[in-house]
């Protein structure tokens, strides 16, 4: 017992303290489980702890991930991302396997083993990159689309590869590994087997029968599992019955001489459109995610850092050369694909490295005699390595390769010919709307806005825009700023938005501004830089709902209106106050201006409103 408190308090200690280090320093939690492993590794190897054995536990955490991904892959998603996912995914995942196997048969590896390789180097790390995308603000971007895209299909192209590779098995390994376990004195009577001894046809038939019940517990069975389980009213038996499908399917697959991994992405996919998939998500997700991070502290440390140190040129030497090839194929599709400039390099150079799942295959491989394990050992090396140098990657991208397209534009700016004293930068959600209803009116606005996509639709439906960054002063210029009555900002962009209203105060005082505001601190930084006729993007929504949820208790529309008006005018008030005291430079807590005017008058304002509220909701209901 007290073995294994002390395993367990080191794995979890070794965890705690070096993922959020590895986050904060823009690395991943991915990285730091796995440094987490390196740093652990000689206490571990002090402690005779059988590394190899803790790892194929924590694979189970594969096999959750992959019932989870499963749980997300919707068919209308599918379908709706067939044309990338197939196109890049399908392509990258193909030429690049191919492309590695070809090096590796010139090298002298027999096809198999050329083709194992290849699969296991075509695949990225989908924890590195989607993580360091988001954090980055690039996953909307058309980069951070295409590579989401790509990985997804490595994703689902993992289930076909874990069937494929037991197939490729080199008769002399399988011949060695059968003598070894002789050798050792294994009992085989241990293991148990559904198709152990029956012919080919009848295991075809047990195979079939299998994912037939899968399909069959997914689709018919788990509703009334879940239903029984409400009753009870015990969130700890929802979680119970979650990892008891899981675990029950992936036990049901092993029977049959099937992967695991394979019978629980195939009931996620089943599961998801299921009523019960976000609380099988809810209840999964911790386990997997514990799982999945003791599972690369145990590849950091069964890293042999003899090996690495012994053949560290060759090692460097087939980590650079395997992301140098996967990139130019990546970017090779990316021009097939038109995707965006800048977008390019993002999306080549953010999924170069090997990923995540390389490790589970690499130990798929050996134990099912495919690679021998001199070479997966090298492998797993160049995996570690490449995965480690990718925040360099995105780095290079940030500091060499984004700043050049950042004055660039995919094309050129369109020429003004017609101005107008009215301006609206930006044709989106809110400058479209605008746009519409000062047309509407009879009145011809001047629009801007930087998007091609945009403009080609509003092309289409016979609508006059301008291709142009409307930040620019020259753009203005040629606008007609200096003869517009009223300028219209709806861009995207706090900081944008921001530094357009000080140019134009700045330059041109008499131009009135109606400017977006994206939340209630840029009201007050859009304030100080000078205008004075804000709009908060989600404010009349809100006070449109709000007005709906008090009719919807009762009261009559005059209640809820004259309701929403109260609390509207309170609201312009105290901000009235924050913004006479608001200094950018100061968060607005610390301001000591601010804070004594507001508490001094916070008392007396919140008294008189819930007064006049309360007088509303206590009149006569109608």
């Amino acid at each position: 017992m007290t073995d294994f408190l002390l395993l367990a308090f080191i794995f979890l200690i070794a965890g705690v303290c070096s993922v959020p280090i590895a986050t904060r320093l823009g690395l991943g939690s991915v990285l730091g489980y796995l440094i987490a492993g390196i740093v652990i590794s000689p206490i571990l190897a002090l402690l005779h702890v059988d590394v190899v054995s803790l790892q194929h536990f924590a694979e189970f955490g594969v096999v959750m991930m992959l019932f989870l991904v499963g749980l997300e892959l919707e068919p209308k998603l599918l379908w709706s991302m067939r044309g990338r996912l197939l196109g890049l995914g399908g392509g990258q995942v193909a030429l690049t396997a191919l492309a590695v196997m070809a090096v590796a048969m010139v090298f002298g590896q027999v096809w198999t083993v050329a083709l194992t390789i290849g699969l296991v180097l075509a695949l990225s790390s989908t924890a590195i990159v989607l993580q360091t995308l988001s954090e980055k603000g690039l996953m909307k971007s058309d980069g951070g689309q295409s590579s989401f895209s790509v990985l997804l299909f490595q994703d689902i192209a993992v289930i076909p590869m874990l069937a494929l590779i037991p197939l490729l098995a080199m008769p002399e390994l399988v011949e060695a590994m059968a003598h070894a376990d002789h050798g050792g004195g294994g009992d085989h009577g241990g293991s148990l087997s559904l198709v152990e001894g029956l012919p080919g046809w009848g295991v075809a038939l047990v195979t079939l029968g299998a994912i037939a019940a899968v399909v069959g517990i997914g689709s018919f069975l788990t509703g009334p599992i879940f239903r029984f389980i409400a009753a009870a009213n015990l969130r700890e038996l929802f979680v119970a019955a979650a990892l008891m499908i899981v675990i029950g399917i992936a036990l049901l697959m092993s029977l049959v001489g099937l992967s695991p991994a394979l019978g629980t992405f195939l009931a996620g996919v089943v599961l998801a459109n299921s009523e019960y998939r976000h609380e099988l998500e809810s209840d999964i997700d911790p386990f997997k995610g514990l799982l999945l991070g003791l599972f690369f502290m145990t590849v950091g440390a069964g890293i042999n850092f003899g090996l690495l140190f012994d053949n560290f040129a060759t090692i460097l030497a087939l980590t650079l050369g395997m992301m140098i090839l996967k990139a130019a194929v990546l970017f090779a599709l990316a021009v097939i694909f038109r995707v965006g400039s800048a977008d390019r390099y993002l999306f080549a150079l953010g999924l170069a490295q090997a990923g995540e799942f390389g490790f589970v295959l690499l130990s798929f491989t050996v134990a099912n005699a495919v690679l021998p394990a001199a070479i997966a050992d090298r492998l797993l090396l160049v995996v570690a390595l490449s995965m480690l140098l990718t925040p360099a990657l995105f780095i290079l991208y940030d500091r060499l390769i984004a700043p050049r397209f950042d004055g660039r534009e995919e094309r050129e700016m369109d020429r003004i010919e017609e101005t107008s004293n009215v301006i609206i930068a930006g044709h989106g959600r809110v400058g479209g709307i605008v746009a519409r209803l000062l047309r509407g009116a009879g009145l011809t606005p001047t629009v801007i806005d930087f998007s091609s996509k945009q403009l080609e639709m509003l092309k289409a439906f016979s609508v006059q825009a301008y291709y142009g960054d409307a930040t620019r002063p020259d753009l203005l210029h040629a606008a007609g700023i200096d003869q517009a009555k009223l300028l219209v900002i709806a861009i995207d962009g706090k900081d944008q938005i921001t530094e357009l209203v000080k140019y134009v105060k700045h330059h041109h005082p008499d131009v009135h501004i109606i400017a977006r505001a994206v939340d209630r601190g840029h009201v007050y930084d859009l304030w100080f830089a000078g205008c004075r006729d804000i709009i908060r993007e989600t404010y009349d929504s809100s006070l449109r709902m709000g007005r709906s949820a008090v009719e919807a208790l009762g009261y009559s529309r005059s209640q809820a209106e004259r309701l929403v008006e109260t609390f509207a005018d309170f609201d312009r008030t105290s901000m009235l106050i924050a913004a006479e005291h608001h200094d950018p430079a100061i968060p607005l807590h610390q301001n000591q201006a601010y804070m004594a005017r507001f508490n001094q008058e916070r008392e007396s304002m919140e008294a008189d409103l819930f007064r006049r509220m309360s007088a509303i909701l206590s009149e006569t209901q109608v």
